[in-house]
Order: C-alpha cells, then structure tokens, then sequence
C-alpha cells in the first residue's frame, strides 16, 4: 500500500465519517477505471477504495490510527470475515455508480424486477399576462390563449391505431430496463437503465396513431376565459385546474399557473389596498375653504377642503380604494395629499388687497413684503 490513508483521501486524521466519505467520492469518481483511461488511474482506484475501506469503520480506523498498515492487515483482523466495508453504506456506493453509468445501481443478484410505468401527470404550465390598472384593481374576465397538449381524441390518449394496442417490448422483455454486468474492485454490479427501445415503457406500439403520431396527445392553441378576481397586483399567482399538459397513459392533466403584472396609472398609485394621489388648489381656497370634484378610482367625487387647510394635508376618503383580494366587500381607502399653489406673481390689485389683509392681522411690515406674508399665512 503506498502512502497514508488520509493522505490518499486528502482528509485530516479528525475527519468525520462523513467527511471521509465525501472525499472518497470525489476520489473514486476522478479515477475509477471505467472513466479514468489513465496509466496508473486503476491502482489509484484500488489505493483509494482501500483507504476509504479502513478509515469508514470505526474499529479499523482505530486500530490503523494505533498500529498503521499492520494493524488492519488479514492478520491482525479480527473475526473470519477480515475487514469489510459498512452494509448500511451501500447507498454511498450507488450513488457513485450511478455517476459513473448513468442509471440504476443493484448489487450482485437480479434486483430491479420491471420498470413499466403506470398514468403519469401532466406538466405544469405558466403564463405570464399583463393587466391594466383598473382591471387589477376591480377584476373581471379575461381571455387567454394558451398552446398545450391535450390527450388525442382519435386514439383517447393510447397512441396507437384503432382496433390495436402495444405490445411486449422484445428487447426488455416488457420490463422497461436492460442491465449490464460490471467488474470493479469490489466485485461484480449490474447497471440498471431504462430501455432504448421502449424508452422504459416496457412496451411499443407497432400500428400507431396517424393523428399524433403514436404520442397520445397533440399541441393546440386554446382559448380560454379566467375569471380574475378584484384586488389583484403585480404578483400574484392564479391556478387554472387541469389546463396545464395532458397527462400520459390516462393520467390527469397538470394545471396552469398565471402570472399577473398590473400596469402603472398616470393619476393612481396603489399602496396595498389603498390608493394614493395628488390634487392641487389655489391659497385663496386653502384660505377660504372650498368643494371641489376629485378623480377616483370609482370616477369623480366630491371632496370639502376646510377653511385653513395647510399644504401637504392628506385626506381620507374612506371606502375608496382597492377592494380586498378574496374579499371584494371590503375596500381600503383613496389617501389625497392637497397640494397648495403659491403664485410667483400677482396684479397690483391683488398685492394691495393682500397688503390690507396683512394690516388688518398685524403681521405684516414693509420690509417683508409679499413672500413674508404668504408665508405668516400658511407657516403659522
């Protein structure tokens, strides 16, 4: 044996058996012989798998950890059976088999028995639609195209020609998989894959279909009307039951999953079930108070602006926003920020009506001028 088993597996002696069993993975798949084709990569295998032999029983280790090569050696081993590998690992050694092959792993005897499989479901299917923004918020029905399989109705989904059915696969047998026997080191192991023939159905169809060409289901375009309920946003997920892809061998077709995008609106911004937006008034009506006819989203409404309103004043207007996804009956509220308008320029005879006012408060001085005074009125 040359070299250490630890340096072989590239662990440190506190490796952990699972650790250790890692690297022998990774060891084994670089230079098993059957994808290594390199001098010397058959030994390797053989130093490795050894290593990984002693280090992956606990007793072996030790007595290596104490004694060396010696003491793991047929002679020092105690019991008939020598050293061995774990009978509960073999999973780990599938595992690398099936890496290395591709397809099942059974050791020794014949274990796979028949691979035929029964209905199978449908596939999933997504699709992604955009929606406007009073339709996310209000719902309401949509028709969709969608291109998916869908069983043959000339052959009700069996692939085959009327009158005829499939047969026994002569190359399996009918059981869906062929095995190979393979010689390694630790003995002799049957590769288990599915048939090429039948592609692991266990049986072909000789007379097929004309209609779909001996699948069981076609590609169509179809239309659909779904139903989307109000309250929906950018997000969120309906499920169309059993209008994914048709199942095979008379399994239940999958379902479709719709994505939805909402739309932005120029006037409306939603904040979960509310709804946000702007109006702007003029100080005389920030002043005096004033009724003025606002946008919704369930069209214009009349909106009291109170005497003395200050800028950036946000009004709710209750019952007004997006209804409640599952529960329409119940709505958020239309949140309006008041914008106040400050002109930059006014008439001579406005400035001495204003310049009166502002005597008759008694905060207005000369030097303040204009700009003072607007903002004693809307600051204090």
């Amino acid at each position: 044996m040359a070299g250490d088993y630890y340096d072989l597996l590239g662990v440190s002696r506190s490796a952990t058996k699972n650790e250790i069993k890692s690297a022998y993975r990774q060891m084994a798949r670089k230079y098993h012989p059957d994808v290594n084709q390199d001098a010397g990569a058959e030994e390797r295998f053989k130093e490795i798998s050894r290593a990984y032999e002693v280090l992956s029983d606990p007793d072996t280790k030790a007595r290596y950890d104490r004694f060396g090569e010696a003491g793991v050696s047929s002679g020092a081993s105690s019991g008939a059976g020598g050293v061995g590998f774990d009978p509960n690992d073999i999973g780990g050694f599938a595992d690398i088999f099936e890496t290395f092959f591709g397809g099942g792993f059974a050791g020794g005897g014949n274990r796979g028995g028949s691979r035929r499989r029964g209905p199978t479901r449908g596939d999933d299917l997504r699709l992604d639609i955009r929606l406007k923004f009073r339709e996310g918020v209000f719902g309401g029905e949509k028709e969709i195209k969608i291109p998916h399989q869908e069983t043959c109705v000339t052959c009700s989904g069996t692939g085959a020609k009327k009158g005829t059915g499939a047969k026994n696969c002569g190359t399996c047998g009918g059981a869906g998989q062929v095995r190979r026997a393979t010689q390694t080191p630790f003995g002799s192991f049957a590769q288990v894959a599915a048939c090429p023939t039948c592609n692991g159905e266990g049986q072909v169809i000789e007379d097929k279909c004309e209609s779909c060409g001996g699948q069981g289901r076609k590609q169509v375009n179809k239309k659909l009307k779904i139903t989307i309920p109000a309250g929906v946003d950018t997000g969120t997920r309906l499920r169309v039951s059993g209008e994914g892809e048709a199942g095979t061998r008379g399994g239940p077709a999958g379902d479709l999953y719709v994505y939805l995008a909402v739309d932005s609106d120029p006037k409306f911004q939603r904040d979960g079930i509310n709804i946000l937006s702007e109006i702007s008034i003029s100080y005389l009506q920030a002043i005096l108070g004033c009724k003025i006819q606002v946008p919704t989203i369930d069209g214009d409404f009349e909106v009291t602006i109170p005497a003395g309103l200050q800028p950036n004043t946000v009004l709710n207007l209750e019952d007004k926003g997006v209804p409640k996804l599952g529960n329409a009956v119940s709505r958020g509220n239309h949140l309006l920020t008041v914008k106040v308008e400050i002109p930059t320029k006014i008439s001579g005879e406005e400035q001495d009506l204003l310049e009166k006012l502002a005597q008759i408060k008694g905060e207005h001085t000369a030097k303040r001028g204009f700009e003072g005074f607007l903002e004693s009125i809307f600051h204090k």
